[in-house]
């Protein structure tokens, strides 16, 4: 008989005192996840100069592609939809982030693909670069120095971004975001400053400080939002492309790091038919038998219920020419927001802040990240040790 319990570890019900107690942290936390998240703003500034040192501009020497490829998987794969979203809808050529191995069957030498591995080993990003060289397509790849990836690159006299391998992949989100981003400003698809880099680098210390280990759960907004999702569905929704961005990275960290099952995506989207999940059993429903004159601290949770994440951007330029006008995307972010009230499910927001667009989803994706750490933590859980990865990734190589 197989013991589907081996290696998992933790408690059902979390404990809510040990978020406040910075030695039982360090202890449950022997790998370092929140101090991988803090480095966050610090992986900005390494990666833009390690971006800096590598030839981007033998990328642009054969002028404007056809159109851009990102291949990865996991957090790699988001750097695509990153780039995608700061390019914007008048980026002058698709951008197109690949999750499966090797390319699209149209790729040739008009298109540029960016590979993308934290360990440099992931077949898809191997897969992509192998068959971009074969078809005479521009390559960029970015990924751990000495590994696979930077031999395929060699070979095909690419352009190399070594990103040094100090964190699970899932904790180096910017480190791998920046170069594929700095390599798209060379093709001249989005225009990210040093200005934007430094106030992005800015942001994420500041809100890492916000949410340190040591900083009690009234005034750290990451305890906070982990204390409210504890036990619940989480519904992360994102108000504009940008926060859906947020959203959908959300729903990663919350499944890997915290193992909690998560609804994720675009506003936009729920409003065609995901938004009747607050009128069902775990939703309205469940909240209509709750009492309305208890203490909402202090009443005990009688089953499941959902828990709605608000992202909102409203830093959209309405100039942009976006699918969704700022003022429509605004609407419905408060409209959906009535709704959950009126049923009783409760809402968190995150709003973004900032100039930048990348500034701006910084600002949304920093808080959550810590967040999902403190969830798992509160559970007893180890964020970066998780055993059912390692047991699908020796299940799927024998």
């Amino acid at each position: 008989m197989i013991d589907g319990t081996a290696g998992v570890s933790g408690r059902r019900e979390p404990a809510e005192a040990l978020l406040d107690d910075p030695a039982a942290l360090a202890e449950h936390d022997p790998g370092g996840m929140l101090r991988h998240t803090a480095s966050a703003g610090a992986q900005v500034r390494e990666t833009a100069a390690l971006a800096a040192e590598a030839n981007l501009q033998v990328l642009a020497d054969e002028g404007r592609p056809r159109a851009v490829v990102i291949a990865g998987i996991g957090t790699a794969g988001r750097t695509g939809d990153v780039l995608a979203t700061v390019a914007g809808p008048r980026c002058p050529v698709p951008v197109i982030p690949h999750r499966s191995a090797g390319v699209p069957g149209w790729v040739g030498a008009a298109d540029v693909v960016i590979a993308v591995s934290a360990s440099g080993r992931s077949p898809e990003a191997l897969g992509a670069a192998e068959a971009a060289h074969r078809r005479g397509a521009r390559l960029v790849a970015v990924g751990a120095p000495d590994s696979q990836l930077q031999s395929v690159a060699e070979r095909a006299r690419a352009p190399f971004i070594p990103v040094p391998r100090r964190a699970p992949a899932r904790a180096s989100l910017w480190a791998l975001t920046v170069p594929v981003l700095l390599a798209a400003r060379t093709l001249g698809l989005v225009k990210v400053n040093e200005a934007d880099l430094a106030e992005t680098a800015a942001r994420l210390d500041a809100d890492a400080d916000r949410c340190r280990p040591t900083a009690e759960s009234f005034v750290n907004p990451a305890k906070s939002l982990a204390l409210g999702l504890a036990g619940s569905v989480p519904i992360v929704w994102g108000s504009s492309p940008l926060a859906t961005v947020a959203a959908r990275r959300f729903g990663d960290t919350l499944s890997a790091n915290a193992r909690y099952p998560v609804v994720s995506g675009a506003l936009g989207e729920a409003g065609r038919g995901r938004v009747g999940l607050l009128d069902g059993v775990f939703g309205g429903l469940a909240e209509g038998e709750r009492d309305i004159f208890a203490d909402p601290d202090e009443e005990e949770p009688s089953g499941t219920r959902l828990r709605l994440v608000l992202l909102r951007d409203g830093g959209l330029n309405p100039e942009d020419d976006a699918d969704e006008p700022l003022d429509v995307e605004e609407r419905r972010a408060d409209a959906v927001q009535t709704l959950a009230e009126r049923r009783g499910v409760r809402c968190d927001v995150v709003t973004a802040e900032g100039g930048s667009a990348l500034e701006r989803l910084a600002s949304l994706v920093a808080v959550p990240d810590f967040a999902s750490i403190y969830l798992a933590l509160a559970h007893g859980l180890d964020p970066m040790a998780v055993p059912a990865i390692t047991e699908m990734k020796e299940l799927a190589n024998q």
